[in-house]
């Protein structure tokens, strides 16, 4: 199993009351799967709305695209705002 980062912004890090985390996982879909179960229902539904990111770019298979150690996925919720 990979030690993966996992970096949440905006509405991702307020939900789950933190900016970063240090998982164990196999692929895309185990990290998500583990910040849904250890952040909760409030933190699913951000994410169910968020892009994320694997390294900078969109993973190639989705959730099952495979980590390795040091890869760092992100999730990264709509923003809005202006004026």
């Amino acid at each position: 199993m990979a030690t993966v980062r996992l970096r949440l912004f905006a509405a991702a890090r307020d939900a789950a009351g933190l900016a970063s985390a240090e998982v164990k996982a196999e692929t895309v879909g185990e990290v998500l799967a583990y910040a849904r179960t250890t952040f909760g229902p409030h933190f699913a539904e951000v994410l169910a709305h968020s892009r994320v990111w694997l390294n900078g770019d969109e993973p190639v298979d989705g959730e099952a695209t495979p980590v390795v150690d040091s890869d760092e996925v992100a999730v990264l919720p709509p923003v809005s705002g202006g004026s």
